[in-house]
Protein backbone atom coordinates (compact mmCIF):
# COMPACT_ATOMS: atom_id res chain seq x y z
CA UNK A 1 0.00 0.00 0.00
CA UNK A 2 1.68 3.39 -1.08
CA UNK A 3 1.53 6.47 1.26
CA UNK A 4 -1.20 8.42 -0.04
CA UNK A 5 -3.79 4.96 0.46
CA UNK A 6 -2.36 4.79 3.84
CA UNK A 7 -3.44 7.98 4.53
CA UNK A 8 -6.95 7.61 3.42
CA UNK A 9 -7.30 4.53 5.20
CA UNK A 10 -5.82 5.79 8.57
CA UNK A 11 -8.07 9.12 8.02
CA UNK A 12 -11.03 7.08 7.21
CA UNK A 13 -10.66 4.73 9.95
CA UNK A 14 -10.56 8.08 12.06
CA UNK A 15 -13.84 8.84 11.47
CA UNK A 16 -15.38 5.89 12.27
CA UNK A 17 -13.58 6.06 15.44
CA UNK A 18 -14.53 9.49 16.03
CA UNK A 19 -18.34 8.64 14.88
CA UNK A 20 -18.17 6.53 17.74
CA UNK A 21 -16.76 8.70 20.06
CA UNK A 22 -18.82 11.37 19.34
CA UNK A 23 -21.94 8.81 20.65
CA UNK A 24 -20.78 8.57 23.82
CA UNK A 25 -19.55 12.19 24.16
CA UNK A 26 -23.09 13.74 23.00
CA UNK A 27 -24.73 11.51 25.85
CA UNK A 28 -22.43 13.10 28.78
CA UNK A 29 -22.61 16.89 27.15
CA UNK A 30 -26.33 16.69 27.36
CA UNK A 31 -26.81 15.22 31.11
CA UNK A 32 -23.97 17.85 32.11
CA UNK A 33 -25.67 20.58 30.03
CA UNK A 34 -29.30 19.62 31.37
CA UNK A 35 -28.37 19.15 34.90
CA UNK A 36 -24.70 20.48 34.92
CA UNK A 37 -23.31 17.68 36.40
CA UNK A 38 -20.35 15.52 35.77
CA UNK A 39 -21.49 12.43 35.06
CA UNK A 40 -19.18 9.85 36.19
CA UNK A 41 -21.59 7.11 35.83
CA UNK A 42 -21.22 6.99 31.44
CA UNK A 43 -19.10 4.84 31.16
CA UNK A 44 -21.22 2.10 33.42
CA UNK A 45 -24.10 2.65 31.15
CA UNK A 46 -21.66 2.25 28.08
CA UNK A 47 -20.58 -1.11 29.90
CA UNK A 48 -24.83 -1.89 30.36
CA UNK A 49 -25.30 -1.16 27.08
CA UNK A 50 -22.70 -3.70 25.68
CA UNK A 51 -23.93 -6.39 27.74
CA UNK A 52 -27.47 -5.49 26.88
CA UNK A 53 -26.94 -6.61 23.00
CA UNK A 54 -24.80 -9.55 24.26
CA UNK A 55 -27.80 -11.09 26.21
CA UNK A 56 -30.32 -9.85 24.14
CA UNK A 57 -28.22 -11.31 20.81
CA UNK A 58 -26.51 -14.28 22.33
CA UNK A 59 -29.09 -15.31 24.81
CA UNK A 60 -32.28 -13.77 23.92
CA UNK A 61 -31.46 -14.69 19.78
CA UNK A 62 -32.97 -11.10 19.03
CA UNK A 63 -31.30 -9.34 15.41
CA UNK A 64 -28.24 -6.85 16.00
CA UNK A 65 -30.86 -3.51 15.35
CA UNK A 66 -33.30 -5.22 18.24
CA UNK A 67 -30.69 -5.35 20.63
CA UNK A 68 -29.79 -1.96 20.03
CA UNK A 69 -32.88 -0.48 20.41
CA UNK A 70 -34.18 -2.49 23.13
CA UNK A 71 -30.61 -1.20 25.18
CA UNK A 72 -31.29 2.35 24.25
CA UNK A 73 -35.29 2.24 25.59
CA UNK A 74 -34.27 0.45 28.77
CA UNK A 75 -31.07 2.15 29.31
CA UNK A 76 -33.67 5.32 28.91
CA UNK A 77 -36.50 4.27 31.42
CA UNK A 78 -33.89 3.51 33.83
CA UNK A 79 -31.56 6.43 33.33
CA UNK A 80 -35.18 8.12 34.23
CA UNK A 81 -35.80 6.50 37.16
CA UNK A 82 -32.12 6.30 38.53
CA UNK A 83 -32.33 10.46 38.33
CA UNK A 84 -35.47 10.80 39.96
CA UNK A 85 -34.20 8.48 43.04
CA UNK A 86 -30.94 8.53 43.63
CA UNK A 87 -29.60 11.86 41.63
CA UNK A 88 -32.89 14.25 42.00
CA UNK A 89 -30.96 16.01 45.29
CA UNK A 90 -28.37 16.81 43.62
CA UNK A 91 -29.38 19.07 40.74
CA UNK A 92 -27.75 21.48 40.10
CA UNK A 93 -25.39 20.45 43.01
CA UNK A 94 -22.32 20.05 40.61
CA UNK A 95 -19.49 18.63 43.31
CA UNK A 96 -22.06 16.17 45.62
CA UNK A 97 -23.80 14.84 42.42
CA UNK A 98 -20.29 14.09 40.88
CA UNK A 99 -19.42 12.26 44.28
CA UNK A 100 -23.00 10.48 43.81
CA UNK A 101 -22.29 9.46 39.92
CA UNK A 102 -19.00 8.22 41.20
CA UNK A 103 -20.73 5.72 43.68
CA UNK A 104 -23.58 4.87 41.44
CA UNK A 105 -20.50 4.18 38.50
CA UNK A 106 -19.40 1.72 41.33
CA UNK A 107 -22.38 -0.07 42.09
CA UNK A 108 -23.59 -0.71 38.60
CA UNK A 109 -20.14 -2.13 37.90
CA UNK A 110 -20.27 -4.42 40.55
CA UNK A 111 -23.87 -5.59 40.11
CA UNK A 112 -22.71 -6.24 36.40
CA UNK A 113 -19.83 -7.97 37.87
CA UNK A 114 -22.15 -10.43 40.02
CA UNK A 115 -24.45 -10.86 37.42
CA UNK A 116 -22.01 -11.24 34.29
CA UNK A 117 -19.07 -12.26 35.83
CA UNK A 118 -15.44 -10.73 35.22
CA UNK A 119 -14.81 -13.09 32.01
CA UNK A 120 -14.78 -11.44 28.53
CA UNK A 121 -17.27 -12.60 26.37
CA UNK A 122 -17.33 -12.14 22.53
CA UNK A 123 -20.39 -11.30 20.34
CA UNK A 124 -20.84 -12.66 16.75
CA UNK A 125 -20.01 -10.24 13.99
CA UNK A 126 -23.38 -8.66 12.79
CA UNK A 127 -21.34 -8.67 9.30
CA UNK A 128 -18.75 -10.47 7.06
CA UNK A 129 -16.14 -9.31 4.48
CA UNK A 130 -14.81 -6.03 3.57
CA UNK A 131 -15.85 -3.55 1.56
CA UNK A 132 -13.86 -1.83 -0.85
CA UNK A 133 -13.97 2.27 -1.59
CA UNK A 134 -11.00 2.96 -4.22
CA UNK A 135 -7.89 2.68 -2.27
CA UNK A 136 -9.71 1.71 1.33
CA UNK A 137 -10.71 -1.34 2.49
CA UNK A 138 -12.98 -0.93 5.31
CA UNK A 139 -14.58 -4.04 7.18
CA UNK A 140 -18.68 -4.55 6.79
CA UNK A 141 -18.91 -4.96 10.70
CA UNK A 142 -17.43 -1.71 11.10
CA UNK A 143 -19.67 0.59 8.13
CA UNK A 144 -22.78 -1.41 10.06
CA UNK A 145 -22.09 0.04 13.16
CA UNK A 146 -21.23 4.21 11.42
CA UNK A 147 -24.26 3.57 9.47
CA UNK A 148 -25.85 2.99 13.07
CA UNK A 149 -23.92 5.48 14.80
CA UNK A 150 -24.67 8.20 11.96
CA UNK A 151 -28.53 7.33 12.19
CA UNK A 152 -28.69 7.74 16.07
CA UNK A 153 -27.39 10.90 15.57
CA UNK A 154 -29.38 12.12 12.91
CA UNK A 155 -32.61 10.96 15.46
CA UNK A 156 -31.35 12.70 18.32
CA UNK A 157 -30.76 16.31 16.00
CA UNK A 158 -34.65 15.70 14.38
CA UNK A 159 -35.77 15.14 18.26
CA UNK A 160 -33.90 17.97 19.86
CA UNK A 161 -34.87 20.53 16.99
CA UNK A 162 -38.42 19.35 15.83
CA UNK A 163 -40.05 18.03 19.06
CA UNK A 164 -41.71 19.74 21.94
CA UNK A 165 -39.44 17.83 24.44
CA UNK A 166 -36.44 18.68 22.37
CA UNK A 167 -37.18 21.77 22.09
CA UNK A 168 -37.82 21.85 26.09
CA UNK A 169 -34.29 20.18 27.01
CA UNK A 170 -32.49 22.67 24.52
CA UNK A 171 -34.14 25.70 26.50
CA UNK A 172 -33.18 24.20 29.74
CA UNK A 173 -29.49 23.49 28.90
CA UNK A 174 -29.08 27.39 27.37
CA UNK A 175 -30.98 29.11 30.23
CA UNK A 176 -32.84 27.55 33.02
CA UNK A 177 -34.14 30.01 34.75
CA UNK A 178 -35.69 31.46 31.95
CA UNK A 179 -37.07 28.19 29.93
CA UNK A 180 -38.95 28.05 33.96
CA UNK A 181 -40.35 31.07 33.49
CA UNK A 182 -41.58 30.19 29.73
CA UNK A 183 -43.69 27.68 31.79
CA UNK A 184 -40.88 24.21 31.17
CA UNK A 185 -41.20 22.02 34.05
CA UNK A 186 -37.87 21.20 34.92
CA UNK A 187 -38.42 18.18 37.26
CA UNK A 188 -39.57 16.50 33.93
CA UNK A 189 -37.11 17.44 31.80
CA UNK A 190 -34.66 16.75 34.26
CA UNK A 191 -34.83 12.65 33.68
CA UNK A 192 -35.62 13.04 30.26
CA UNK A 193 -32.25 14.45 29.67
CA UNK A 194 -30.50 12.36 32.21
CA UNK A 195 -31.96 9.07 30.46
CA UNK A 196 -31.42 10.19 26.77
CA UNK A 197 -27.91 10.92 27.56
CA UNK A 198 -27.72 7.69 28.98
CA UNK A 199 -29.52 6.27 26.38
CA UNK A 200 -26.30 7.19 23.96
CA UNK A 201 -24.04 6.02 25.91
CA UNK A 202 -25.58 2.32 26.29
CA UNK A 203 -26.28 2.74 22.40
CA UNK A 204 -22.07 3.38 22.23
CA UNK A 205 -21.54 0.41 24.08
CA UNK A 206 -24.33 -1.97 21.74
CA UNK A 207 -22.58 -0.68 18.62
CA UNK A 208 -18.78 -1.51 20.13
CA UNK A 209 -20.40 -4.95 21.38
CA UNK A 210 -19.46 -6.81 18.10
CA UNK A 211 -16.13 -4.99 17.44
CA UNK A 212 -14.38 -5.86 21.24
CA UNK A 213 -15.07 -7.70 23.86
CA UNK A 214 -17.45 -7.42 26.57
CA UNK A 215 -17.19 -7.04 30.25
CA UNK A 216 -17.90 -5.21 33.13
CA UNK A 217 -14.99 -2.92 33.09
CA UNK A 218 -15.05 -2.00 29.03
CA UNK A 219 -15.98 1.65 29.93
CA UNK A 220 -13.08 3.63 31.43
CA UNK A 221 -11.44 3.97 27.88
CA UNK A 222 -13.99 5.46 25.98
CA UNK A 223 -14.97 7.02 28.99
CA UNK A 224 -11.33 8.81 29.21
CA UNK A 225 -11.96 9.50 25.22
CA UNK A 226 -15.58 11.07 25.68
CA UNK A 227 -14.14 13.68 28.78
CA UNK A 228 -11.94 14.86 26.52
CA UNK A 229 -13.79 15.21 23.56
CA UNK A 230 -16.05 17.18 26.11
CA UNK A 231 -13.40 19.22 27.50
CA UNK A 232 -11.71 20.17 23.82
CA UNK A 233 -14.81 20.76 22.50
CA UNK A 234 -16.12 22.61 25.53
CA UNK A 235 -18.40 21.95 28.11
CA UNK A 236 -21.91 21.82 26.74
CA UNK A 237 -21.59 22.09 23.32
CA UNK A 238 -22.62 19.74 20.51
CA UNK A 239 -20.80 20.98 18.02
CA UNK A 240 -17.95 21.35 19.67
CA UNK A 241 -18.39 17.70 20.74
CA UNK A 242 -19.11 16.97 16.79
CA UNK A 243 -15.80 18.75 15.78
CA UNK A 244 -13.45 17.89 18.55
CA UNK A 245 -14.58 13.75 18.04
CA UNK A 246 -13.55 13.62 14.66
CA UNK A 247 -9.89 15.42 15.63
CA UNK A 248 -9.56 13.39 18.17
CA UNK A 249 -10.62 9.71 16.26
CA UNK A 250 -8.38 11.29 13.28
CA UNK A 251 -5.26 11.94 15.48
CA UNK A 252 -5.53 8.43 17.02
CA UNK A 253 -5.83 6.86 13.90
CA UNK A 254 -2.97 8.24 12.12
CA UNK A 255 -0.93 8.47 15.20
CA UNK A 256 -1.55 4.66 15.52
CA UNK A 257 -0.22 4.12 11.51
CA UNK A 258 2.87 6.41 11.74
CA UNK A 259 4.11 6.42 15.06
CA UNK A 260 4.83 4.03 17.90
CA UNK A 261 1.85 3.20 20.10
CA UNK A 262 3.78 5.94 23.88
CA UNK A 263 4.52 8.41 21.15
CA UNK A 264 1.28 8.93 19.43
CA UNK A 265 -0.63 9.13 23.06
CA UNK A 266 1.85 11.72 24.07
CA UNK A 267 1.31 13.98 21.11
CA UNK A 268 -2.31 13.39 21.15
CA UNK A 269 -2.59 14.59 24.51
CA UNK A 270 -0.16 17.29 23.27
CA UNK A 271 -2.36 19.12 20.62
CA UNK A 272 -5.23 18.51 23.24
CA UNK A 273 -2.90 20.26 25.52
CA UNK A 274 -1.91 23.04 22.72
CA UNK A 275 -5.54 23.46 22.34
CA UNK A 276 -6.85 24.03 25.77
CA UNK A 277 -4.03 26.75 26.09
CA UNK A 278 -5.13 28.87 22.85
CA UNK A 279 -9.03 27.89 24.03
CA UNK A 280 -9.30 27.36 27.57
CA UNK A 281 -13.18 27.13 27.17
CA UNK A 282 -12.70 24.77 24.15
CA UNK A 283 -13.43 24.87 20.48
CA UNK A 284 -16.91 26.10 21.23
CA UNK A 285 -17.04 26.74 25.07
CA UNK A 286 -18.16 30.10 26.42
CA UNK A 287 -16.65 32.11 28.96
CA UNK A 288 -18.12 32.53 32.31
CA UNK A 289 -16.32 35.92 33.01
Amino acid sequence: MDLTSLIVQALSNGVIIGLLYLLMAVGFTLVFGVMRIVNFAHSEFYMLGAVAAYVFVSDWHLTFYAAVLLAFVAAVLFGGFVEWVVLKPFRNDELNGMIATIGLGMILQNLALIAFGPDPQFMPPVAVGAVSLGPVMLPASRLVVVGCSAAALALLYVFLRWTRWGRALRAVVQDMEIATAQGIRARLVYPLGFGLGVGLAAVAGALMAPLFSVSPFIGATPMLKAFIVVILGGLGSIPGAALASLLLGVAESLGSTFLDGSVSDIAIFGLVMAILIIRPTGLFGRSTA
